[in-house]
């Protein structure tokens, strides 16, 4: 089965879409198999996180921001404003892709994971997830 997610976002940070997934994959009725997510976007990454404690998200991008830093003089992409070459280099450090096992028709997340889009960018955006779910 493939679909799509949408995600919006009203700027940089981890936006978790773990209910929305679980959704899909539950509507999709596969009691067991493989969920791969890829994100459509140069800009925006996914990861699985901690979800139960929003500092560690807000430490992950504080440690990224400053990893990559806005304003750099060797970034000559600057056409899109000072944060969309950083959040190039921030997408291609993370992950553009996920593949997670279900089984009982759900994700198979620890107790403490949730599935989030990585916004790289300032300003809110819509980003689309594609979704393929493959069964045993």
């Amino acid at each position: 089965m493939i679909g799509e997610l949408e995600i919006v976002t009203s700027g940089q940070g981890l936006w978790e879409f773990t209910e929305a997934l679980e959704a899909w994959v539950g509507e999709a009725g596969v009691n067991q198999g493989l969920v791969t997510l890829f994100v459509q976007h140069t800009s925006a990454s996914l990861v699985v996180q901690e979800n139960a404690d929003p500092s560690a998200r807000r430490d992950l991008e504080a440690w990224l921001s400053r990893l990559v830093v806005e304003g750099d003089d060797l970034f000559t992409h600057t056409f899109e404003g000072p944060d969309d070459m950083p959040a190039h280099i921030k997408a291609a450090l993370t992950a553009t892709s996920l593949a997670i096992p279900v089984t009982r028709g759900r994700p198979m997340l620890g107790t403490w994971q949730g599935v989030f889009l990585w916004e790289h960018r300032k300003r809110g955006s819509v980003r689309k997830v594609a979704v393929h779910l493959s069964s045993d």
